[in-house]
């Protein structure tokens, strides 16, 4: 006589358990392999690299960031041009950024880069890519700002697909407000006075401003580095003042 029919069930029951677990294990070795070789999500870091055309390591900053032309700033490029505005004599429009056309070229090279489709996926492949992450912040536009709509709607969705990076964006494009309804929780939003000496706008949740006297910002004695510091990235932190360069 054979074992019980409930014996055999159970058996069968162990040996397809010990399966499923064998197939989840062979899985995320794989899984593991191919993030190791370069793949998250169904695109090559390499490939994604070649679309967004890289990202910037600026030296102050303690993650990667992502620039654009400031001589293509909607509000900014206007200001430029304002004595007494924060962007007047803007640092992104001079020094490096004109003394290396490599650089200037690559701004722009990234500003044609939003157009292509693949772009939001590509971002956020680079973004999540060990590199990247394992840095914890990440600043949208060292040099540059907001150019439209889509613009702003495909970095939100960046955002969303990297919830493990905690995202900065300052801006000078205050039509955005309305749509900040939309923005993920790990982006914070940052509207940059427009006026040096110019007090924080009281609608918006984070301002940043810049002063000539009483800054906020530890950088300046700090080697010029936010060091750890991360107030930029917090929305604890209402409004953050930088003494003017």
């Amino acid at each position: 006589m054979g074992p019980p029919i409930k014996k055999i069930r159970l058996q069968a029951y162990s040996r397809k358990e010990k399966l499923i677990g064998l197939r989840k294990k062979w899985i995320g070795t794989k899984l593991d392999s191919l993030q190791a070789l370069g793949y998250y999500g169904n695109m090559l870091i390499k490939e994604a690299n070649k679309i967004i055309i890289s990202l910037s390591n600026p030296d102050k900053m303690p993650g990667y960031a992502y620039g654009l032309p400031a001589w293509e700033c909607k509000t900014g490029g206007k200001l430029a041009k304002v004595p007494g505005s924060v962007c007047f004599g803007c640092y992104a429009m001079k020094g490096n950024y004109t003394r290396f056309p490599a650089i200037r070229e690559s701004q722009y090279k990234r500003l044609a880069a939003l157009q292509d489709p693949r772009w939001v996926q590509a971002m956020a492949t680079v973004i999540n890519s060990e590199r990247v992450s394992k840095l914890k912040v990440f600043r949208w536009h060292d040099a540059g700002d907001v150019q439209d709509l889509d613009h702003l709607n495909k970095i939100f969705e960046v955002c969303r697909l990297t919830p493990n990076m905690q995202h900065w964006m300052p801006t000078r494009e205050a039509w955005i407000k309305p749509y900040l309804k939309d923005c993920p929780k790990n982006l914070i939003v940052r509207l940059s006075m427009t006026m040096v000496d110019q007090e924080a706008a009281g609608t918006w949740a984070n301002t940043s401003t810049v002063v000539t006297a009483g800054a906020t910002c530890p950088a300046p004695n700090q080697g010029g580095k936010c060091q750890d510091c991360r107030n930029c990235w917090s929305s604890d932190i209402k409004n953050i003042s930088y003494g003017k360069h």
